[in-house]
């Protein structure tokens, strides 16, 4: 399995890359939004992947943080949803937004990818909405253990300095993380957990650890 590409960007095309490390060439498909993030041909690159096994062909499919990639692996695992499909999810949404939209049941935004009914914008959000909380920590713990996306390293001949290959994630994803651990100690479901975090981040953005905690829970007090 094939889980990283690191080297130099050889060309662009509309939906995917061609990858030179140390010779061989990786042609790799992304997304919109991480192929809008990738630097000019000749510069040093480096992607997650994703390989893709059929009878008849193997395409890579690549990724600037493993947030994306991991949701990728589960839009694919939705009856409906193929390797395209998750592409124009993620292209839409971001992978941030696929977790708002999948935590907060939201299936009006996945209905916004092209190629997308209704009907399967349901079943996404219907089946992966508690898996929502997992990606949503795992956004946290990776920003914890690498400050950011996949960097180009030893793939690439020395004399070329590392470089991320993307912003590093935002400020509150370790504030995210945190937030779920500590409603789910509470005794909350990771569902309702993760649908009450997106929606304060969705009021608040900027919010820490201690007040996104404190705005969720306000959240999920019992009305009236």
């Amino acid at each position: 399995m094939i889980g990283k590409i690191a080297g130099r960007l050889d060309y662009r095309a509309d939906d995917h890359v061609l990858i030179d490390v140390r010779g061989v060439g990786y042609l790799v498909y992304v997304s919109d939004r991480t192929m809008a993030s990738l630097p000019g041909p000749g510069e040093a690159v480096a992607l997650y992947t994703e390989l893709l096994v059929r009878e008849d062909n193997l395409q890579l499919f690549g990724f600037t943080t493993l947030v994306e990639k991991e949701w990728h692996r589960l839009l694919t695992s939705v009856q409906g949803i193929g390797a395209k499909a998750s592409m124009s999810i993620l292209s839409t949404l971001g992978p941030d937004g696929v977790s708002r939209a999948i935590a907060l049941g939201d299936w009006n935004a996945v209905k916004a990818a092209k190629g997308l009914g209704p009907k399967t914008a349901q079943r996404v959000v219907n089946e992966l909405k508690d898996k929502a909380a997992s990606v949503m920590a795992l956004s946290g713990h990776a920003s914890v253990a690498t400050g950011a996306p996949a960097t180009v390293d030893a793939v690439i001949e020395p004399a070329t300095p590392s470089a991320p290959v993307a912003p590093t994630p935002s400020g509150n994803a370790a504030a995210q993380s945190e937030a779920l651990s500590a409603l789910t100690n509470l005794g909350y479901a990771p569902g309702e957990a993760a649908s009450a975090v997106a929606q304060a981040l969705g009021e608040d953005a900027a919010l820490d650890t201690s007040g996104l905690i404190r705005a969720a829970l306000k959240l999920l007090a019992p009305k009236g």
